[in-house]
């Protein structure tokens, strides 16, 4: 897809260039009524005013940009030590982008793409849904790294480097189960999470049926909307609620290690203790998993593995030696403190 320009935008407007100028600079010689329909017109078609163009037209930007979901989990920490060594090391400058919970990703990298000119795009974590379509207006190669796709998408409309979440999320289940836990709760992300969350939440119900457990719907908890998504906070306030709520359960299964450790806090502050009350496990692999008291049974993913894979499909369909590509990494069951077996 072509950029717009503002000679596009100006005759989408059936006014001159210069007033689209006019408009874009807040101009006092322009009327509010034809100002608004400009500005409207840009934010349709994601026009970005450049206002260094004709110096970028003589010379070729080599920039990679990696949007971040969830820039305070802990878990992306080595994931961005990587990106930006190995993008420097390709001579390309690196840009690390946080985009907000309620943020559209797409919309923040269609504006960078044209604002820096935009070599590749990586998309790291959160929440990701969005139509062909959409994906479209990306006129750059770009990856999804660490971003569970479901089955709606068509693998052929985009390239991405993760775990299987599902496979992972029902080893560690599965594992409860055979510990003797009938009983599992569940933190998770809202149930209207098409991404991670979903896949991790469907491996929780697949083991449970493997196992012939009967699911229950009171014992899933999806994270808190208004604090930070797989934060230890989050964590620590739904089992809080959990808790309050008087349902029974023997394990808790939190979708994060951050979300591990604010359940394991909230167990403690009830009077409880971890593993001999409840069992808790979490998924990722972080190192505070380990230096916890007590340290976490959890899903190790290879976060520096799946770093440079990802930069490696980034920097093959630059060099359009590939159309698109996936990697699926396998996941690590860690068995540590926070769990014990039933009777």
């Amino acid at each position: 897809m072509a950029s717009i320009t503002i000679k596009d935008i100006a005759k989408m407007c059936g006014v001159g260039v210069t007033t689209v100028s006019r408009a874009i600079n807040n101009h006092p010689d322009i009327s509010e009524e034809t100002k608004a329909m400009i500005m409207q017109v840009i934010k349709d078609n994601h026009y970005v005013p450049n206002n260094s163009a004709r110096n970028l037209k003589r010379s070729v930007s080599k920039t990679i940009a990696v949007l971040i979901k969830g820039i305070t989990n802990p878990f992306f920490n080595p994931m961005i030590q990587v990106f930006e060594r190995e993008i420097q090391r390709k001579k390309y400058s690196f840009i690390l982008q946080r985009v907000d919970e309620k943020q559209d990703e797409i919309e923040v990298a269609i504006e960078l793409e044209k604002e820096k000119r935009l070599k590749g795009i990586v998309f790291l974590g959160g929440y990701f849904s969005h139509s062909k379509e959409k994906l479209d207006q990306l006129t750059v190669p770009f990856v999804l790294s660490t971003i569970g796709m479901t089955e709606e998408f068509d693998p052929n409309d985009y390239s991405s480097v993760s775990v299987d979440d599902v496979k992972e999320s029902y080893k560690i289940v599965d594992y409860l189960c055979n510990e003797g836990h009938r009983k599992i709760a569940i933190i998770t992300a809202p149930m209207d999470d098409v991404s991670i969350g979903k896949l991790r939440y469907e491996g929780y119900k697949k083991a449970l049926k493997q196992h012939g457990i009967e699911y229950n719907e009171r014992l899933v908890r999806p994270m808190r909307e208004d604090i930070d998504s797989y934060s230890m906070e989050n964590g620590y306030e739904v089992t809080k609620e959990l808790l309050q709520s008087g349902e029974e359960f023997t394990a808790i299964y939190a979708v994060s290690d951050s979300l591990a450790i604010g359940a394991c806090k909230a167990i403690f502050e009830a009077g409880l203790s971890v593993p001999e009350d409840y069992s808790v496990v979490g998924f990722d692999g972080l190192d505070i998993s380990f230096y916890y008291n007590p340290s976490i049974t959890t899903i190790k993913q290879p976060t520096e593995e799946i770093a440079q894979e990802t930069i490696k499909i980034l920097f093959d369909l630059i060099d359009k030696k590939i159309t698109h590509a996936h990697k699926t990494f396998p996941g690590e069951l860690v068995i540590r403190n926070s769990t014990k077996r039933l009777n």
